[in-house]
């Protein structure tokens, strides 16, 4: 698909500039990942709409990101919170989300966004805007995973890598070509993102790690951006992959897996998996 937007999906757990322990955060917002959607979307000026569907204290999750975004300098950030498919029909919403320069989705459940927004017009505003325009479509755990044509709805970490451990559900759609799971490195998600691409051997899959992000540009390249690590699962080589014929609570078998691990300033093109390294003395940004 052919695209003039920019998606920015975000493992979890970003920078807001308000979080006690830094340990899983940059040192200073300024520098972190919401600084990016901030400049991609156009500067303090342009219009950011903050959607806290996927989130169960949507009220909380709100007044966090007008926070953060005020701490940017940001004149202009909206929160819509929908809770319904009506709401997403709403001819008002739907005028806010015309408008709009940048919409940024929240954590939570993945499955509140497909469920309440997917197929609505505010869906398929999105996809417009997201294919005709130079418009950002941002999202952090949740709001990360449901950016997918193929999105993984859970997983049982216990049971990973047995056939089945891994919920699967029709995503957003805006890049068909990822699987994208989020807490990746902290909860221990390799088993499920390995049975997802099992599943989808077509699919690179796609571990974000907490305040560690992607800038997709035209569904066709990424930059990592954030503090952390992106692991990817590259599954167009495997050489034994038994997910087909097993029943279902069966370890599974995935031989010659091709993995990379990137960081920061790292840039894979979608297309032709080539993978473009910063150097080592390179400036951290």
């Amino acid at each position: 698909m052919k695209t003039k937007g920019i998606l920015i999906p975000i493992g979890g757990n970003e920078d807001k500039g308000i979080e006690l322990n830094e340990q899983y955060t940059l040192e200073f917002i300024s520098e972190g990942i919401l600084y990016h959607v901030v400049k991609e979307a156009g500067g303090i000026y342009s219009n950011i709409v903050v959607i806290p569907t996927a989130s169960s204290i949507p009220d909380e999750v709100g007044q966090n990101y007008l926070e953060a975004f005020g701490k940017l300098g940001c004149k202009n950030v909206h929160i819509m919170d929908i809770r319904s498919r009506e709401q997403s029909e709403d001819p008002k919403n739907v005028g806010i989300i015309k408008k709009a320069n940048c919409v940024m989705f929240s954590g939570g459940n993945q499955s509140n966004i497909t469920r309440e927004i997917g197929g609505t017009k505010i869906h398929d505003l999105l996809i417009e805007k997201f294919r005709k325009e130079h418009f950002v479509i941002a999202g952090t755990s949740a709001g990360a995973m449901c950016m997918s044509q193929e999105m993984i709805t859970g997983g049982n970490i216990k049971e990973a890598f047995t056939k089945g451990a891994v919920g699967m559900g029709p995503g957003m759609g805006f890049i068909p070509n990822l699987i994208i799971d989020s807490h990746f490195i902290r909860r221990g998600r390799f088993g499920r993102l390995a049975e997802a691409v099992a599943r989808h051997p077509k699919l690179i899959g796609v571990g974000l790690a907490e305040d560690t992000g992607l800038i997709i540009r035209e569904g066709k390249t990424f930059e990592v951006i954030g503090s952390g690590m992106v692991v990817l699962f590259d599954p167009r080589k495997i050489k034994h992959n038994n997910e087909k014929i097993l029943e279902p609570g069966t370890p599974m078998t995935l031989t010659n897996l091709k993995t990379h691990v990137l960081a920061n300033g790292d840039v894979f093109n979608i297309k032709d998996r080539k993978i473009t390294v910063l150097p080592v003395d390179a400036p951290f940004v």
